[in-house]
Parts: structure tokens; sequence; C-alpha cells
């Protein structure tokens, strides 16, 4: 099928195929006669495959070990926990760098009481220089 079917069926746009492709994260489609690209059943699984690893926030570089523990039948599926736990840690930071950022904004917004006159905490704040430049 060509990229158009595999991408509708797949749900992956056709440019993102060819991103896909052109790091190695999906192995270069065979080439018809008249040069499109030629996609089977398998390309299109892996294709969803990687779309749901990306949608849980997988890097490209976890998704290509994930695929490469997917095709591994002789793979310990502690191996593929591990890499989903380390994922996690950094998704809880992220979350925890978040908080804060909320937190900080929260007390901002809460110290800037609005209204007509030009004094603005918010302002102040991001425009204060930074306690570790000298």
């Amino acid at each position: 099928m060509k990229i158009g079917e595999a991408a509708k069926r797949s749900g992956v746009p056709a440019k993102t195929i060819r991103y896909y492709e052109d790091i190695g994260l999906l192995p270069a489609a065979d080439r018809r006669g008249n040069g499109y690209r030629d996609y089977g059943p398998r390309e299109v699984e892996t294709l969803r495959f990687i779309s749901r690893a990306r949608g849980l926030g997988f890097s490209v570089k976890e998704v290509a070990d994930l695929i490469a523990l997917w095709h591994d039948r002789d793979r310990a599926a502690a191996d593929v926990r591990a890499l989903a736990q380390r994922h996690l840690v950094e998704i809880d930071q992220r979350l925890a760098e978040l908080q804060q950022l909320r937190s900080t904004l929260t007390r901002l917004i809460d110290q800037c009481h609005g209204g007509a006159h030009p004094d603005c905490p918010i302002l102040d704040t991001l425009s204060a220089p930074h306690p570790c430049n000298h």
C-alpha cells in the first residue's frame, strides 16, 4: 500500500512516517517500480506501536529500544518493565517541576491585584535579575 493508505490505517501522518524512516525508527519501505513506497501490514502495525509509545511520552530512543524488545522473542519482560519504570520516574520529575511552576505562578497571580495602576509583581519578578547572575 502507498504511504497515504499506511498513514490512514495507522493514524500516523505521512510526513511523520517519512521522518520515522529517516531516523531509522521504521525500516525504509520497499519501493515499487514507479518509485512509490510500498507498505504492508507489518509496517502499519509498527507505526501503530510507535504512535502508542510516543503517545505515552516515550522518547524516540526509548521507542527504538521498545521496538527492539518487541521484536526480540527471547527478551525478558523485566527489561521492558525497567524501561517503563525509568520513563515513569522521568514523568514524575516533570510533574514535580510543573507543580513548582504552578505554585510560583499562583503566588504571583495572588500578589497581583490587577486594576488600573501600573505596579505588577508578575512583571517585577520577570524583569528582576536572576539570583545566580552576578
